[in-house]
């Protein structure tokens, strides 16, 4: 087997472990699929050895830098609520909206501003 092929072997066995980790930490496949907006039947698939699309790809990384650095600050279950709920430093909107829109540096200028225990 050529470098090339060892890199994507291990970058495809990486991405699972991820995806792995976060549906352990979020309570679900089901839940990371509904983060993410994909049906749960692409998770399934992402975990059986199919790589994500770049797009979906970079929304699961995305979700995986977020969720560990909400894991520094919160407890497992306030990170699924924080995530979902309606934040005064995001203009009311969800975290997890705005990480399907790519718009990530927002989301962890709230994380930052939770850590300060800055209120809006």
């Amino acid at each position: 087997m050529r470098y090339n092929a060892y890199v994507a072997v291990a970058i495809e066995r990486l991405t699972r472990v991820k995806l792995r980790r976060i549906a352990e930490e979020l309570g679900g496949q089901s839940e990371v699929a509904r983060l993410l907006h994909v049906h749960r039947s692409r998770v399934s698939r992402w975990l059986a050895g199919d790589e994500p699309d770049p797009r979906n790809k970079a929304k699961l990384e995305a979700l995986e830098f977020v969720l560990a650095r909400l894991l520094q600050t919160f407890a497992p279950a306030t990170v699924r609520k924080w995530l979902s709920a309606t934040n005064a430093h995001l203009g009311h909107r969800r975290p997890l909206d705005l990480l399907a829109r790519n718009r990530l540096s927002e989301v962890i200028a709230a994380i930052e501003q939770a850590d300060l225990d800055s209120y809006a």
